[in-house]
């Protein structure tokens, strides 16, 4: 819903909200929605908050069923519970604490011990919940961390000055964020960058604290809103995964046909080039995130090879997975660059400077981001603002996913070459490694979860607290799988987790990354499968599809690996099974 994307009206959907929310749910797909229960504990006023944080996680797939503590019950919610709390059983906790929740700033006069006791105090009582809410619900906790006071007692000294309440939250906040790093199941909402970014004062007016207890201040609260569902949809698997870019006046000032790649405004003679090479300084760090770039130009192939190697370019050709560089209808390559990539529309995000081309592609190409990014200035901070690719838990696959991506593009070179398709699997010199799950790769497994939608047939999502439930479990079997060939490594691109009821086995994951289709590696994930089940006497595996608006391609899935149907379920004898993977070496 284009009201509720960045840059959005705040005041309109403060206005609105009841109304966006009928329209929302009355949206086509909307029972396709992931459930998830939210619990909201906070040290001010949440009931607008929720509201509007619940329609911008409606807008990317999150049906949410929330939990409000009462006005500042926050600590006892955590600390004591309640019988409420304790039933609603959620998936995840959001703390929204804020400066006004610090019970115990320095006085002026306090000693350097007095200020660290008091640091010390304010810190263990944030502790001391995390702590207790992970021991009762072991679930995700998002926490704020704190927005600077607005007045500053020893003006600009606070900030050095040992009790300067500036310098006192800025130690809290960067506790704060060594907890963060320290615990992978626990996220911290950056309100000191937010409320920086939008402004203290606007941030902090007194009328709505002291009047109806607010913090943000309303008008500002959409804001809020919009960032906290930018970490639960990533957390969810609801990020974008590719950009797809036009040329002329996106990546450069100028036309590269008709100026010629010598002329275009990129670099740093004038501060519009500067403003072009800051924007594909940006893209460059995108991808070195996994954000995978794609062109879509009207243009001369040559022209826009041309334009990619011009002095003062930060980007080049080889910076691209997909270049469809022609005279083509840009929602038609777009659709063709989805297809090489084998990611649905809904990975990417289209960004062109001429609003007649972004107008056509939105219309055409469901559940494609269409940002209206503006003048060249505007660039960054649309699209960084958008939250599209918003950074929960990063590993080295994801670091690796354009090289991973460049290297399918020379699979398929190699594919066309052979007339027999097990031929060319064989030519590829596949190793797969598969294992049960280990601490190295939990937060790996744990994304592929809740980011694989095509090739998963039980849709479950997992958190990382849930994977290491079952890696320690003695009625489990897990299998992450790691795949390797001639070209390169792929990274875990596969798991598979079993549950032991007696002598069945129940496989609530069975998933894999879309990037290793039709390599076979479902085969060699079953064959060890089926050899850790006879190991723990397991005689039956149980296997369940459950069809989901996007993972129709793995519907005869268990009648290609040998399973019988019963009813709803497949069933696999184990004693019989004969191995069925010839193209891959395991664990060799």
């Amino acid at each position: 819903m284009r009201v509720l994307e960045y840059p959005f009206d705040a005041d309109e959907i403060i206005r609105k909200k009841k109304s966006l929310r009928r329209a929302l749910m009355e949206e086509e797909g909307a029972s396709a929605r992931l459930k998830k229960k939210i619990a909201v504990l906070g040290g001010s006023t949440t009931a607008n908050v929720v509201q509007v944080l619940d329609l911008f996680l409606l807008n990317n797939g999150i049906e949410a069923d929330f939990y409000q503590s009462e006005y500042n019950k926050y600590y006892e919610d955590a600390m004591f519970g309640n019988l409420e709390l304790d039933s609603f059983g959620p998936d995840l906790i959001y703390l929204h604490t804020g400066i006004h929740n610090i019970q115990s700033f320095p006085d002026p006069s306090d000693s350097a011990e007095q200020v660290q006791e008091k640091l010390e105090e304010v810190f263990g009582r944030f502790y001391s919940m995390w702590k207790k809410l992970e021991e009762v619900h072991g679930c995700t906790i998002i926490q704020n961390n704190f927005e600077y006071p607005d007045w500053r007692l020893f003006g600009n000294k606070d900030a050095v000055e040992t009790a300067g309440r500036v310098r006192f939250v800025r130690e809290l906040n960067r506790r704060f964020s060594e907890y963060a790093r320290e615990n992978k199941n626990f996220y911290i909402h950056d309100v000191n960058y937010l409320s920086g970014y939008l402004g203290l004062t606007k941030w902090c007016d007194p009328f709505y604290w002291n009047m109806y207890k607010y913090c943000p201040a309303v008008p500002l609260i959409p804001e809020l809103a919009y960032s906290v569902a930018c970490i639960i949809k990533s957390l969810y698997g609801k990020n974008k995964k590719a950009l797809v870019l036009d040329l002329d006046n996106t990546l450069w000032g100028g036309i590269v046909g008709d100026d010629g790649p010598e002329n275009l405004q990129i670099g740093s003679e004038s501060a519009r080039g500067e403003t072009f090479l800051g924007f594909q300084e940006y893209l460059k760090a995108q991808k070195a995130l996994g954000v995978l770039l794609n062109i879509d130009s009207k243009n001369e192939y040559e022209n826009a090879i041309a334009g990619l190697g011009a002095k003062g370019s930060a980007l080049t050709p080889d910076d691209f997975i997909c270049i469809k560089a022609n005279w083509d209808p840009k929602d038609r390559n777009i659709a063709e660059i989805a297809r090489e990539l084998n990611l649905g529309a809904d990975s990417f995000v289209f960004v062109d400077d001429n609003p007649a081309e972004r107008h056509i592609v939105s219309e055409q190409i469901a559940g494609i981001a269409v940002p209206e990014i503006g003048e060249p200035e505007n660039y960054i901070r649309v699209l960084d603002r958008s939250g599209f690719f918003e950074v929960t838990n990063f590993s080295a696959d994801d670091a690796s996913r354009n090289e991973m991506y460049k290297a399918n593009a020379e699979r398929s070179k190699l594919q066309a070459s052979f007339a027999d398709y097990s031929e060319y699997l064989k030519s590829l010199e596949m190793y797969a490694e598969i294992a049960p799950f280990c601490k190295e790769y939990i937060p790996r497994i744990s994304q592929l979860t809740n980011k694989s939608n095509q090739f998963n047939l039980t849709t479950l999502r997992c958190s990382v607290p849930d994977i290491e439930e079952m890696a320690a479990s003695e009625n489990w079997i897990t299998l992450y799988g790691k795949l390797e060939d001639r070209f390169g490594d792929n990274g875990v691109v596969a798991v598979e987790a079993a549950e032991i009821l007696g002598k069945e086995a129940y496989i609530r994951l069975n998933l894999m990354s879309c990037r290793v289709l039709k390599r076979d590696m479902e085969f060699a994930m079953l064959d060890v499968l089926v050899r850790m089940a006879k190991e723990k006497g397991v005689k039956t595996l149980i296997g369940e599809y459950l069809p989901t608006k996007k993972n129709g391609m793995v519907k005869d899935l268990y009648t290609d690996l040998g399973f019988t149907k019963d009813g709803e379920l497949w069933k696999l004898d184990v004693e019989t099974y004969e191995p069925r993977c010839s193209v891959i070496r395991i664990n060799e």
